[in-house]
């Protein structure tokens, strides 16, 4: 079997309003929020480039200004796409606006994580050119479940009722897109939005590409992670996620 070929773009999803975070949402988009030093976004960013990722492209709405201040500190590894449909729109159709800045293999985030290093080593050493980053469940609240065949996407759904019996986990929002992933993805974007703009990346995006192109499915035990999304989600950030990370992340460090 040939080698994977290695990733050297991400793709962050970047336009969303952040209603759910109320007044700090609407002063800022998501991935400003700061646990640390610096918006978690930007910690996101690091992570990536210390990782072999060379190019990042960022889809912008909600206050895209954020995002193109970052890029410029960024000259020549990250480039914003602008979603002006935004507010009436969802996350495939932000990845779908910036279809032509990606043009080969890419790693596919969302702006609101926070994640340890590890996260990302899984995703881009996983053998397959496809790979849908999974967690053992966290108890978060609003998670998305991943239902799996052999190893491969079947559903996902934030009612476990609605899915078979092989769940496998969360969705962390870390995926490995190929090419050819990508274009069974914009296929479902262009056939979808002839009703509407408001799809989602994950919940229909990948589940339909799924169907004609595999998604392998890789389980990381015991990652440290979190998306937020709102209040709730920010407080559990702080007082546990993000030292947890910061601690994993120093015994992930080189010696």
């Amino acid at each position: 079997m040939s080698a994977t070929p290695s990733v050297r773009n991400a793709m962050i999803l970047g336009a969303g309003m952040g209603v759910r975070l109320k007044e700090i949402g609407r002063e800022a988009p998501k991935g400003f929020l700061r646990l640390g030093e610096r918006p978690i976004v930007a910690e996101s960013v690091e992570r990536l480039l210390s990782s072999g990722i060379e190019r990042i492209v960022i889809a912008t709405g909600h206050h895209r200004e954020f995002y193109e201040d970052l890029a410029r500190a960024h000259p020549g590894r990250i480039t914003t796409v602008h979603n002006a449909r935004y507010a009436d729109s969802g996350s495939l159709y932000s990845l779908w606006c910036a279809r032509e800045q990606l043009e080969a293999d890419f790693l596919l985030l969302e702006s609101d994580l926070i994640y340890e290093r590890r996260a990302l080593r899984e995703a881009l050493d996983h053998p397959s050119r496809d790979c849908l980053l999974v967690s053992e469940p966290t108890g978060a609240r609003d998670e998305v479940w991943v239902e799996a065949r052999d190893g491969q996407l079947v559903d996902m759904s934030k009612n476990r009722a609605k899915l078979g019996p092989s769940i496998l986990g969360e969705l962390v929002g870390i995926t490995k897109v190929s090419q050819p992933f990508f274009r069974a993805m914009l296929a479902v974007g262009e056939r979808l939005f002839r009703e509407t703009l408001k799809v989602d990346y994950e919940l229909e995006g990948l589940v339909q590409a799924a169907r004609t192109v595999p998604m392998p499915c890789h389980v990381v035990p015991g990652l440290v992670w979190a998306e937020i999304d709102d209040l709730h989600h920010l407080g559990r950030a702080r007082a546990t996620i993000y030292p947890r990370l910061l601690a994993a992340d120093v015994l992930e460090a080189p010696r």
